[in-house]
């Protein structure tokens, strides 16, 4: 069998131990670029490459890649949208996602449902001002709360599997329906939901799919966890209806306009979107920097999956 190789771009430092050691065993000889990809360094010398999931390909940047021989991408994460597809398919560049574990995203998707129900974000800032007292109104036990999942693919339904040990009634809109919980239509699922969480690929469809007249359709008081994109919700709209109480509260692993943000230090440095600045000074919301994912099992299945989806997709042009 004809060897090759993989160049890797934009990799974090375990990222590269987990690359150097996996490629071995599939006796895949893998080049690491520290750098995300761009048309300066798009010099791969192998026709599949790798990518993480915080580097926008531009159809500038594909142009570079094709004109150094690229045929084939491999993006480290579940979706793709940071992908400029369809100038991809333009220039005969495959584009792949991996599809790791759901169990990382789903069990902080609970961690984030709870907390805003138990209001845990007042209530650890009350006590780092050494206030112990009990200010805030009672919260609800799950199991007396109503669920909405939006997007029933493989980690809503990881989520579905998670809720049903709380006792909580389960409602559920997607495309897949053989979950528990009962399926309802998206504007019923609105309506009925204590608290929405989000699990949908992000895609012309989807975009703000959680926008004004959504969350007016939503109950008072209602809660939204996202560990989805950020752009499945309109922010402004969120951001009204949290200032006008209509939700009671957020807990948003991902956000509009996070590039650039999330993944970088900015305690030294001014922070230049206005959308995270007012959602981080609500009692209400909790704004995570896109961690859910962020788990030693994740890093080892997308490293596998990246890697064996570059070998079949070689061994595919080798063999037709």
């Amino acid at each position: 069998m004809k060897s090759f190789g993989i160049t890797i771009y934009g990799c974090t430092h375990d990222e590269m131990d987990a690359f150097r050691t996996i490629s071995k065993r599939f006796g895949v000889m893998a080049t690491i670029i520290n750098a995300p990809v761009s048309e300066t360094n798009a010099i791969s010398g192998n026709q599949c490459i790798s990518v993480g999931h915080n580097a926008t390909i531009s159809e500038a940047i594909l142009r570079a890649l094709a004109h150094a021989g690229v045929k084939y991408i491999s993006t480290r994460s579940v979706g793709y949208d940071h992908i400029d597809a369809h100038a991809a398919r333009k220039m005969g560049i495959a584009v792949c996602n991996v599809a790791y574990s759901p169990d990382s995203v789903a069990d902080y998707t609970l961690m984030l449902m709870l907390m805003a129900v138990r209001n845990a974000k007042a209530t650890v800032c009350a006590v780092g001002r050494n206030d112990y007292s009990l200010h805030n109104t009672r919260s609800k036990a799950l199991r007396d709360m109503t669920i909405g999942v939006l997007g029933t693919g493989h980690i809503g339904k990881a989520v579905i599997a998670r809720l049903q040990g709380f006792g909580c009634r389960i409602l559920a809109y997607g495309k897949t329906q053989d979950t528990a919980g009962k399926h309802v239509m998206l504007a019923e699922l609105l309506r009925q939901s204590d608290v929405l969480t989000l699990h949908l690929p992000l895609n012309e469809q989807t975009e703000h799919i959680i926008g004004y007249e959504q969350i007016k359709a939503m109950k008072p008081g209602a809660l939204i966890v996202n560990t989805g994109r950020g752009s499945l919700i309109d922010t402004g709209a969120l951001i009204q209806a949290l200032e006008t109480g209509k939700l009671g509260g957020a807990a948003l692993d991902v956000l509009e306009g996070e590039e650039g943000y999330f993944y970088f230090d900015y305690t030294q440095k001014p922070i230049d979107h206005q959308f995270l600045l007012q959602l981080q000074r609500m009692p209400n919301v909790i704004v995570t920097p896109h961690t859910a994912y962020y788990t030693e099992r994740t890093l080892l299945d997308t490293v596998e999956k990246t890697i064996i989806n570059c070998l079949e997709f070689e061994r595919g042009l080798l063999y037709g």
